[in-house]
């Protein structure tokens, strides 16, 4: 079963995160899926539909042929995020994909109750719900090879940074380690030793600027992709296949994440910060989420601070074309700012912040428990 091509060319661009209207009925009629009786509409007609409830044709309606066009339509319609559910009671068609038959029946987003306040979740968990549909587009035969490169002079967060750089799902993975001063620390020693994934460390003087050192463990990829990773940020196993999906469906030159949430350390607090819009063409994404084509990849430039954004600034300058995937699977640490190479009191955070809640309290994708 292969999606639509509207799938392949938009994805899930535009997805609105507060919906403005509710759920509208999907029917099969007259050998087309129709929404309230009209023709399926446009995707950004959509958009604004808290999401889509299907009801089942009878099996004896159809013919093979209108079983794999309804099959089709609804795989594309998951496949661009749009949320999708089903009666739990209803038996599910056969035709439909078993995955995407369990999904539409989880209706746990749906048992949400949306009230005023920084700590609801209505609208988290319906976009969760969206982007385990999306992932159920399918998937390159060959799994992506990924060179993810990582600078660190914390020795103390290496080895949860390798560990979730390892368990990435879908994709294989190659780790270029830059090690900025702590070669010689023994948590650093342990953590490379440890490593499960294939490993390359290049070392350098704490004095030799953060970019430079970047570029001497990136002048060593071999994968088709190189992704930027920070040590002290917390990664989902499939941010990088959530990434390369949203590549392929924007046909973006780069893709990242919109910098969603953060933990502030300090106050034992994580922030969401919806202000940044997901799923859009922009010049910016997180810096510890970019990744583009190993054979577009310009190079760090030898800065101290504002790596990141000197390679989207300079690329997005000569027309590359930037898209900014969901911040879901993503949290950002915030401690001291002194321990950041992009500095902003938290005091800032605080006061962007569209959710607080008390606690390390990510969304379902980064899979913590």
């Amino acid at each position: 079963m292969t999606a639509t091509p509207f799938v392949g060319t938009q994805g899930a661009a535009g997805y609105l995160r507060t919906p403005a209207k509710g759920i509208a009925t999907l029917r099969w009629e007259s050998a087309r899926w129709t929404v309230e009786g009209a023709p399926l509409p446009e995707l950004d007609t959509l958009r604004p539909l808290a999401g889509l409830s299907v009801e089942w044709p009878a099996a004896e309606e159809m013919g093979p042929a209108e079983r794999r066009a309804a099959g089709d339509g609804l795989l594309a319609l998951a496949c661009a995020g749009v949320p999708l559910t089903a009666e739990p009671s209803a038996p599910v068609p056969s035709w439909v994909p078993a995955d995407l038959g369990g999904l539409l029946a989880d209706r746990a987003w749906l048992a949400v109750r949306r009230e005023p306040g920084p700590r609801c979740v209505a609208d988290l968990r319906r976009e969760e719900h969206s982007v385990r549909l999306r992932r159920l587009a399918p998937k390159p035969a060959l799994a992506p090879t990924v060179s993810v490169v990582m600078s660190s002079m914390r020795p103390h967060l290496l080895g949860s940074a390798l560990d979730q750089i390892a368990r990435q799902r879908h994709v294989q993975v190659e780790v270029l380690l830059g090690l900025h001063g702590i070669e010689d620390h023994p948590l650093a020693r342990r953590a490379v030793e440890t490593c499960a994934a294939p490993i390359r460390v290049v070392s350098a003087e704490a004095g030799v600027p953060f970019g430079a050192l970047l570029n001497r463990a990136a002048a060593h990829a071999s994968g088709e992709f190189i992704a930027k990773w920070d040590d002290d940020d917390w990664y989902g196993p499939e941010h990088l296949s959530d990434l390369l999906l949203a590549k392929r469906a924007s046909g973006a030159d780069i893709v990242g994440t919109a910098a969603e949430f953060f933990y502030l350390e300090p106050l034992r607090t994580t922030i969401r910060r919806t202000s940044y819009k997901s799923e859009v063409w922009s010049d910016f994404v997180a810096g510890g989420t970019i990744l583009l084509g190993r054979d577009a990849f310009p190079g760090f430039e030898p800065l101290t601070r504002g790596v990141d954004a000197a390679l989207l600034k300079s690329r997005h300058a000569e027309g590359a074309r930037i898209y900014r995937a969901h911040g879901l699977g993503y949290v950002l640490r915030r401690s001291l700012s002194e321990g950041h190479t992009w500095q902003l009191p938290l005091a800032h955070f605080l006061n962007v912040a569209h959710n607080q809640w008390r606690g390390f309290r990510p969304s379902l994708l980064l899979e913590t428990t």
